[in-house]
């Protein structure tokens, strides 16, 4: 007998029982129809939108390599650039307001903070576009549209080594997963998200064919962050274990009520988690990986790593520490205030000691020196743990983290131009710099001293006061004294770099052209500089603005 004929009557009793005109359902108080809905999911496409380009534009590319002669592959990396133009874009029509999808209860669409219709307990969201979310993936699409501009050049010197087809799909694909990760609500989601734009970083760093050092630093940078997810997800199972929820939201509403018998394991969920994510972070002392990988990786990832990268540790961190572990504070604010003692230090210790002559010692000092970036990243949101206003301590880093994605990416556009001409990057090759392209040297200074703190990098000074503040301001007057010191120490070797731009060059000068992806990638950072120094509000309203 077929089952077919019993299919539909099956489903129409179901469909009855669920309705809430259904006197079993009254009875029950709609417990089925409750749960269907629940079960029933309304994609807000609009809001997944950003992320969602990345990864399809993603999988044309690799699908059009295959079909494209040799001579045509660069057109690969113009449709990368339009596709993340694109998602960039998409951006635009989320201004107006708060947007959820796949939600627990409800419809599934809009806001994320508001209580759900059923139960009238704060909503449970995997994925929500925020202001946090809409702000970090504007650095996210914008620092990966730079890093391809970069990379369309370096493809174009380095053809025979760099195949173009693997290379954007896995830019692409990586920054798919970082845009995905600021959005994400639930742990799941989060670690996910987390994967899939750390899997493909792997393989970036190392994709030049019979490059030693790209493989060596490749392998550093994959142990490292295997290491790291391991202890996240460890982590993240005792938390679940601990709460019976992933989402963010309940986590926060249970850990401070756990049974005293999982007492201990929701402690140790909680500490395993931030040491995961201080990985990602490059905080000391799990910054080991930075340096060999910045100096193996193609310039343009190197580039990449040091904004996109580093957006997703903090962004995962940032969730972590204040939407799900907020009880456990008194933990959390501490040890990352230590650990951004730590880090600012020994980055900018790293950078003082580089030697001129070294070869690729331009990159490595911008490695040591995005360590050090990453100290002043992590004092507001230490402050957070102590502030009564943790999203204003918040809205610091995610200034400060704008401000430095523009500069940063700015001068690592100029070590492309230097490193085309000279392949050793050494900081002494920047000597003379102005008297062969003075519009580069200008930009170049502008940018060092934006991460200095110094006039004209109005910018630069602004967001350091900004995380200075907050960390006077939560009462952490001892690491808002370490933040001085290091300020000073890294004011040394940013100053001697750019003194070095305007000295008088050495032998005979040379004028290099300069190949239009990269005068488009140092133009941009430069405008997106000097606009934010015209008008510092555009950058620091963040800091006094809610962001969840």
């Amino acid at each position: 007998m077929s089952a077919q004929p019993l299919a539909q009557p099956l489903a129409e009793a179901a469909a009855s029982v669920a309705s809430p005109a259904h006197p079993l359902a009254q009875q029950l108080g709609h417990p089925l129809a409750a749960s269907a809905a629940s079960l029933v999911q309304s994609v807000d496409w609009l809001a997944v939108a950003p992320p969602l380009i990345a990864a399809v534009v993603a999988l044309g590319v690799l699908v059009a390599d295959l079909f494209l002669p040799e001579s045509r592959k660069n057109v690969l990396g113009w449709i990368s650039v339009a596709g993340l133009a694109a998602a960039a874009l998409m951006l635009l029509p989320l201004l107006d307001g708060d947007r959820a999808t796949f939600c627990l209860t409800g419809n599934g669409t809009g806001t994320g903070a508001g209580p759900g219709p059923l139960t009238g307990a704060p909503r449970a969201c995997s994925y929500t576009a925020d202001h946090f979310t809409l702000v970090i993936q504007l650095l996210v699409l914008g620092g990966a549209l730079l890093a391809a501009l970069l990379s369309i050049t370096t493809l174009d010197d380095d053809r025979r080594r760099v195949p173009s087809g693997e290379f954007w799909f896995l830019l692409l694909s990586a920054t798919a997963g970082a845009a995905l990760l600021p959005a994400a609500r639930d742990l799941a989601t989060l670690i996910v998200a987390l994967e899939v734009a750390s899997l493909p970083a792997f393989a970036l760093v190392g994709i030049r064919h019979g490059d030693r050092r790209s493989a060596e630093a490749a392998l550093k940078f994959f142990l490292s962050s295997v290491t790291a997810t391991a202890v996240s997800l460890m982590g993240v199972s005792f938390v679940y274990a601990s709460t019976g929820t992933l989402y963010l939201t309940q986590v926060a509403q249970r850990l401070p009520d756990t049974p005293g018998q999982l007492h201990t394991l929701a402690q140790t969920g909680v500490v395993l988690t931030l040491i995961g994510f201080a990985f990602k972070t490059a905080a000391v002392p799990f910054h080991f990986w930075v340096p060999d990988t910045y100096v193996g990786a193609p310039l343009p990832v190197a580039a990449y790593l040091s904004v996109v990268g580093k957006a997703v540790g903090f962004s995962g961190l940032i969730l972590v520490t204040v939407v799900a572990f907020p009880s456990y504070a008194d933990v959390w604010g501490p040890a990352l205030a230590v650990l951004a003692a730590l880090t600012m230090s020994v980055g900018n210790v790293g950078a003082l000691r580089q030697q001129a002559t070294r070869a690729r010692s331009a990159v490595r000092l911008l490695a040591w020196s995005s360590v050090g970036q990453a100290g002043y990243l992590l004092v507001p949101i230490a402050a957070a743990g102590y502030a009564k206003d943790a999203q204003k301590a918040i809205g610091s880093t995610v200034a400060y983290a704008l401000m430095y994605a523009a500069v940063n990416l700015g001068a690592f556009a100029v070590a492309a131009v230097v490193g085309r001409g000279r392949a050793g990057n050494r900081i002494s090759d920047y000597r003379g710099l102005y008297a062969t392209n003075p519009v580069t040297a200008l930009l170049m200074a502008f940018f060092l001293l934006c991460l200095a703190g110094l006039p004209p990098g109005i910018i630069g000074l602004f967001a350091k006061v900004t995380v200075f503040s907050a960390a006077v301001g939560a009462g952490l007057g001892w690491l808002a004294v370490v933040m001085a010191v290091n300020v000073v120490i890294a004011l040394f070797y940013y100053l001697r770099w750019t003194a070095l731009l305007f000295r008088a060059p050495e032998g005979e000068t040379v004028r290099h052209r300069i190949p239009a992806p990269l005068t488009a990638a140092i133009a941009l950072a430069g405008v997106a500089g000097v606009a934010l120094s015209g008008a510092p509000q555009l950058v620091l309203r963040f800091a006094a603005t809610g962001l969840f």
